[in-house]
């Protein structure tokens, strides 16, 4: 039993070792509405843009703490369209990219679902 024991504690120690070396870490955030966000102070932390409308729900938002990317997502009431996109800016020449800040959205105006990022500096 022994000879079999110290074998598999050292094969479990190193696929730890690999994994934690070479897998990023990644956290995932789900947030049920707007006043979670607020509770788990996700905008500032700048997780999540501060242009949310007070109806979103279904938001999730994931980051790595070791690089600037942030993605998102999040549902709201189509009686907060119009004044969400009156914040944000079009970018016309980057196919129905819109910016607001350091963000970047896609709003799939049917499904009232809008996916953002940040951006990137160069």
């Amino acid at each position: 039993m022994k000879k079999f024991l110290l074998p598999a504690i050292a094969i479990a120690i190193s696929i730890y070792l690999l994994f934690s070396i070479f897998v990023e870490d990644v956290a995932i955030n789900r947030y049920e509405d707007y006043q979670t966000v607020q509770d788990q102070q996700a905008i500032e932390k700048g997780w999540v843009p501060a242009i949310l409308p007070s109806s979103a729900y279904e938001i999730a938002e994931t980051h790595d703490p070791d690089s600037p990317d942030i993605f998102g997502m999040f549902k709201y009431k189509e009686a907060d369209e119009t004044t969400l996109l009156s914040k944000l800016t079009d970018l016309h020449e980057q196919n129905g990219t819109m910016a607001w800040e350091g963000f970047l959205f896609h709003i799939d105006k049917e499904k009232n679902l809008v996916k953002y990022r940040n951006k990137i500096a160069p």
